[in-house]
């Protein structure tokens, strides 16, 4: 496949303004198999790494990934946003799962594992064995987690110092674990997946969440899905703007404040 070929098919996924290079580096990586450079818009795809096009197609997408959300980047931060433009960032993961999906609907991209039975068993008993019953065991560790809680509070037995103490585990693990006792979800979601369903207060998007996790939607994407759901204005520029003024300028705040400070102890000195 060359590179007009491919260009093609990641405008086909999603179309762009940014103008974009696609370069085949002719080379075998070790360290990666591609990378996007912000500042050139070139997609550089280290074709000697890769046995098939799809495994080709599958790294050409991921780097456009950036490519899109540096076009973004630019239209409202403008020329700052290009240090940060190739951090692989939640953002990023949910606008790559994105395109992934695009691409398999449009057939250029397959995650096909029909080709290896011994993979389909082996995925279906990591499900089952694994992520299910780990979920199950997590969930009941919630419940056992919310009696002892109870139990301290009628010894007179501070929690917290229990958590800390006796069973040596972080507070912020033992809130969470205990707020999955209380919630009825899916275990086979798996435990990650359990305890950021159980962060959501509205009983809605818990239901959302769960149903796209169940059914392939990757964890950042669901995530992204919902954080766009609780915030109406998520896709207005000037209030994305107006918020990164205000971030701005607590940072130039706290830093005046320090620099303040170093200025006085060196004077003092």
């Amino acid at each position: 496949m060359d590179n007009a070929k491919i260009k093609e098919l990641l405008i086909d996924i999603c179309d762009t303004k940014l103008d974009f290079t696609v370069i085949q580096s002719g080379k075998e990586s070790r360290r990666v198999n591609g990378l996007y450079k912000p500042d050139t818009h070139e997609i550089i795809l280290h074709n000697k790494n890769f046995k098939t096009d799809n495994e080709m197609i599958y790294t050409a997408v991921h780097e456009y990934a950036h490519h899109l959300l540096t076009e973004e980047a630019l239209a409202t931060m403008g020329d700052t946003a290009l240090p940060n433009a190739r951090v692989h960032t939640q953002a990023f993961w949910a606008k790559f799962n994105e395109l992934l999906i695009i691409a398999e609907k449009k057939g250029y991209y397959a995650l096909d594992m029909k080709s290896s039975p011994e993979l389909e068993k082996l995925t279906e008993e990591i499900r089952k064995n694994y992520l299910e019953k780990n979920g199950e065991l997590m969930q009941e560790f919630g419940r056992l987690l919310a009696k002892a809680y109870d139990l301290c509070e009628k010894a007179n037995i501070r929690y917290e110092d229990y958590i800390d103490r006796v069973l040596c585990l972080p507070r912020n693990s033992a809130r969470d674990i205990r707020k999955l006792g209380m919630e009825n979800i899916n275990p086979a979601l798996g435990y990650d997946n359990m305890k950021f369903v159980a962060s959501l207060k509205n009983p809605d998007d818990r239901s959302a969440a769960e149903k796209q996790l169940l059914h392939g939607g990757g964890p950042d994407s669901v995530r992204a899905l919902m954080r766009r759901k609780s915030s109406d204005d998520a896709d207005d520029k000037k209030t994305k703007l107006e918020k990164e003024k205000k971030r701005i300028e607590r940072a130039i705040e706290q830093l005046q404040k320090r620099l303040e400070f170093v200025e006085a102890a060196i004077e003092n000195m």
